[in-house]
């Protein structure tokens, strides 16, 4: 099995897309997912998909869909573990779990002065993004935290691969795309400066220094 959170919310089996479960039930899965391999208990599974809200029947509720979710997935996956649930996610089939494998393999590269394949392994772990983690869910309360600490990982992760990219002498080759993320994101310093020493390298002597100055006013208001 494959499951997809970099992007919209994914399932896979061995033959192609699977069937993605509806309403609660994808909640459900998408909250199992954020915390593959580890037991939450049916109170905060509860607090997850109902909130302050939460019916009587919300436990009888719970069990439904779980026992739902656990047909869809097959291969016993889904297992009770004492007063709460636990989804089994073998290494490799979350995609989440690809991506912080290349990450650590990248920085790794990096460190070590192998700028090229650094950045090879840092794209190839970028390219595994399908757009905004959890598109599909981002509004939700549950998930709404971790949605905005895996676009934070993403971040860094293109911040490192612009890193490598500098170290490899590519300045010229990130201008365009620092341009865009620095105007996306005005107050991440990283790329800002980034983006001076990509002008600086690059002759643009002028320009990086007006990148400063912009950079000092933005971070100064």
């Amino acid at each position: 099995m494959r499951y997809g959170l970099l992007g919209p919310l994914e399932v896979r089996d061995g033959s192609g897309a699977g069937s993605l479960p509806q309403g609660r039930q994808q909640l459900l899965l998408a909250v199992l997912l954020l915390h593959a391999n580890e037991t939450l208990s049916r109170d905060r599974l509860i607090d997850a998909l109902w909130g302050e809200a939460a019916p009587p029947t919300a436990a009888r509720s719970l069990h439904n869909l779980v026992s739902g979710l656990r047909k869809r997935l097959g291969n016993g996956a889904l297992v009770t573990q004492g007063h709460g649930y636990v989804l089994r996610v073998a290494d490799g089939e979350l995609d989440l779990q690809r991506f912080d494998a290349l990450v650590r393999r990248g920085h790794a590269a990096l460190l070590e002065g192998a700028a090229d394949r650094a950045a090879t392994l840092l794209g190839e772990a970028l390219e595994l993004g399908r757009g905004p983690p959890l598109a599909d869910l981002a509004y939700e309360p549950a998930v709404r935290g971790e949605v905005e600490r895996l676009e934070e990982r993403r971040l860094a992760a293109l911040e490192e691969r612009i890193e490598a990219d500098l170290a490899g002498g590519r300045h010229a080759e990130v201008l365009a795309e620092l341009a865009v993320l620095t105007a996306e994101h005005p107050l991440r310093e990283r790329l800002r400066a980034q983006h001076m020493l990509a002008l600086y390298r690059s002759g643009r002597q002028a320009d990086a220094l007006a990148a400063y100055r912009d950079s000092r006013r933005t971070l100064v208001a």
